[in-house]
């Protein structure tokens, strides 16, 4: 049947995308009309022509039907980019349930201008001769920071003031120093939102240099993709390598070939690994063609990039998720690096998963899509051995004199009989002081922040909790060495009391261990140690962990203590150990994946250690050395992992065996909350009575409370992923009907953590 009536979003490219409009087919226009295409309607009180895209359908008006006005015509022959965007936009409402406008949100840019701007750079004086003379001076001196800057310099001789500054850690006075010697100058010039100098833009010498001799391996990797692209042969790929495998320079090789055609690349990376040493990477081979794309540029210039892609003046773009929905006219290839990372899950409604969204985005634009992990999900290397994606493999690391780690478990529970009642074992110690004393450096790996997991009376067991959340606080330290205690969900801080609120006993003490105890206590052992810790309390200012990971890369520090953010992708050739704390702070969660995950963790951390011509070790700290995700993990056999995993999965119907949606919903009343619920719960059993869904719950959600607002959950299971699809629109159009004042309800299909 032909629609009646089209709903459309009105110049998506202006700042507010924040409603359709509800507009009459005309006869005419009934078998020409299709989700994306562009039309012209007469909008507002003069009904002047504008034009608009369509989003959707219907048969019935939303007002009388003498008030809706009439398409006037389609922009015949129009294929603009936002077509497609559309049209994937309405894939992710259908797949992952959401409205059409929070799916156009996600998927287009907006608008914000700004004038006025200007930018300051710093620019290199000197030609490479004296350059070198400087540097050998600086080195002389021992002036590292003045050496770090130079070299960067010298390489491509106009930097931007905030990259000097905040991701290579130069201070102004360094700076002043550096323009007083008439080293350098630091210039301010007016700019159009650019992320890069214009003179970087320019600087055509550096596109190009920075060539790299793939290996065998790497070379039947990119002979493979290209292999196919050139036959038409446009598929997903799952490029599986080791950790320091040069999976890196696949992609670039790839992308290389591709850019040659004439098309462009998008490249996803986590938002923690995007370094800029990554940039620099990519820059040095494609030069002012690249791009980037993440949430420290604001809306205005992350709007510009895109538009830069769209007109066809970058070709490759890097970045988070959001960088997934880049404009391009001609694209041609999709990387997703480190493709497990739960952070390509977005974590708001829509709940779409990045590497889904990408491979269908892929197949409407006729682009290959490359997935890269050395720890690939059990999703992905499921589809990859049952042929849904083609398998890649590097088995070595890249550089010749690189080696995997060696790895060795300490037994938790043996230290405490022998007596080592701290934080390190043994092993870790002796290992660490053997490292300090050879002049290398250590990463401390600890999946927690904060000083320790949670407070309680000892005398009463009171544990102090959130009064807004149903979770207990965490300890932390101020600059001032105050304790205080705080809640990670919505930030209430109170003061540690001196006494308990239920017995009045002194006795209060924290359990559990976190990356601030852990800083302490290795400064116990190792006084004469440089200290560096990264986690969230450290990296709340703007660049802060680029800034932290710039020092220990230059060597102002022996150990770097950290959460997972220090065992992303980063490269420290004189790091020779990584010690994982306390590996079964994630091993233990509430949720089918935390074996994978700490797998993952462990895994890449130890990937962390041995990645120049020194050799690594890693020590994995555990209550649990039986566990098969520690075995294998120790062994870094992946295939063993997934061996074990797989058979786990199958058994409990857990994905990709089987579909999993959570129906997820939070109300300030919890009496209110339940009725509702169960409610709910009663229809999806209708709905799914004859299709063999299986319904779990009704219930509490793992933290019932968080910022004052009960949460319940209802999962459904079923092999067919168009079954829940199916059930998730029927609740939608129940929810339309039927709304609950104050309760929200979201859809998450394949969910990566317990609701």
């Amino acid at each position: 049947m032909s629609p009646k009536y089209a709903d459309i979003i009105i110049d998506i490219s202006h700042e507010a995308i924040d409603r359709t409009f509800q507009y009459k087919v005309p006869d005419r226009l009934r078998d020409k009309l299709q989700i994306g295409t562009k039309v012209s309607v007469p909008f507002g009180r003069g009904s002047h022509m504008r034009s608009g895209y369509v989003v959707s359908f219907s048969e019935n008006p939303v007002f009388e039907k003498e008030r809706i006005k009439e398409i006037a015509d389609i922009y015949e022959g129009a294929v603009a980019v936002e077509d497609s965007l559309i049209e994937l936009a309405a894939f992710i409402r259908e797949q992952y349930g959401s409205t059409m406008i929070n799916a156009l949100k996600t998927v287009m840019p907006i608008r914000e201008k700004v004038r006025g701007l200007t930018r300051r750079q710093v620019r290199l004086l000197i030609d490479r001769q004296k350059a070198e003379e400087k540097l050998a001076l600086y080195r002389k001196k021992n002036a590292r920071a003045k050496e770090r800057l130079l070299v960067e310099l010298m390489d491509v001789r106009v930097i931007s003031y905030p990259i000097v500054t905040g991701k290579l850690n130069i201070s102004s006075a360094t700076l002043k120093a550096m323009e007083k010697e008439q080293v350098i100058v630091i210039e301010e010039e007016g700019y159009d939102r650019e992320i890069f100098s214009e003179e970087e833009k320019r600087d055509d010498a550096l596109a190009g240099s920075g060539k790299e001799c793939p290996n065998a391996e790497q070379k039947t990797a990119i002979d493979t993709i290209l292999g196919d692209y050139e036959k038409g042969q446009q598929g997903t790929y799952l490029l599986k390598g080791v950790t320091g495998s040069g999976k890196t320079l696949v992609y670039i090789e790839v992308i290389d070939r591709i850019v040659a055609m004439g098309k462009q690349a998008i490249v996803l990376i986590p938002e923690i690994a995007l370094t800029y040493q990554t940039v620099k990477r990519f820059r040095k081979r494609f030069g002012n063609r690249v791009t980037i794309m993440n949430s420290r540029l604001s809306k205005g210039e992350r709007y510009e990039q895109f538009e830069k892609a769209k007109k066809g003046e970058v070709s490759v773009i890097i970045g988070p998720r959001s960088a997934l929905f880049a404009p391009f006219p001609n694209l041609g290839l999709i990387v997703v690096d480190e493709e497990h990372e739960t952070s390509y899950k977005s974590e708001y409604p829509p709940k779409y998963h990045a590497r889904e969204v990408a491979i269908k985005r892929g197949q409407m634009a006729g682009a290959s899509v490359l997935l890269g992990s050395a720890t690939p999900s059990v999703e992905s290397y499921y589809h990859a051995l049952n042929g849904d994606y083609k398998l890649l493999t590097l088995s070595k690391r890249a550089k010749e004199d690189s080696a995997l780690a060696r790895v060795f478990v300490a037994d938790m529970r043996e230290e405490l009989k022998r007596g080592n009642r701290g934080i390190f074992s043994n092993r870790l110690q002796e290992l660490m002081r053997d490292r300090l004393d050879a002049g290398q450096q250590i990463m401390l790996f600890l999946n927690r922040r904060g000083h320790t997991g949670f407070i309680s009376c000892r005398s009463c067991g009171h544990v102090f909790k959130c009064p807004h959340c149903d979770v207990s606080l965490t300890s932390h330290f101020s600059g001032t060495s105050r304790e205080k205690l705080v809640c990670h969900y919505c930030g209430y801080e109170q003061k540690r009391p001196a006494l308990c609120p239920e017995c009045q006993s002194r006795y209060i003490g924290g359990f559990g261990v976190g990356t601030q105890k852990v800083e302490e206590e290795a400064a116990k052992l190792f006084p004469g140690a440089k200290i560096l810790r990264m986690d969230m309390d450290t990296t709340r200012n703007k660049d802060a962990h680029e800034q932290i990971l710039s020092r220990f890369a230059n060597g102002e520090a022996d150990i770097l203590v950290g959460t997972q953010m220090i065992v992303k992708g980063h490269d420290f050739s004189n790091v020779t150990l990584v010690g994982v704390v306390a590996a079964d702070l994630t091993l233990f969660e509430n949720d089918y994946r935390s074996a994978e995950r700490t797998f993952d963790l462990l895994t890449q951390a130890a990937g962390r250690a041995g990645r120049g011509s020194l050799k690594g070790d890693v020590v994995i700290q555990t209550y649990a050395p039986e566990h098969y995700c520690i075995e294998t993990a120790a062994g870094q056999d992946y295939q063993a992992f997934y061996e074990a995993e797989k058979a786990y999965r199958e058994l409990l119907a857990y994905p990709p065996f089987t579909h999993v949606l959570a129906v997820f919903m939070e109300q300030e009343d919890y009496d209110a909350l339940c009725s509702f619920a169960g409610r709910l719960a009663e229809k999806l059993t209708d709905w799914g009575e004859h299709t063999g869904v299986r319904l779990i719950g009704p219930c509490d959600a793992t933290i019932v409370k968080i910022n004052d607002r009960y949460r319940r959950v209802i999962y459904l299971k079923h092999k067919d992923y168009a079954e829940l699809t199916k059930i998730k629109d029927r609740a939608e159009a129940f929810l339309e009907r039927r709304t609950q004042k104050g309760c929200q309800v979201t859809f998450d299909f394949d969910p990566l953590h317990s609701y």
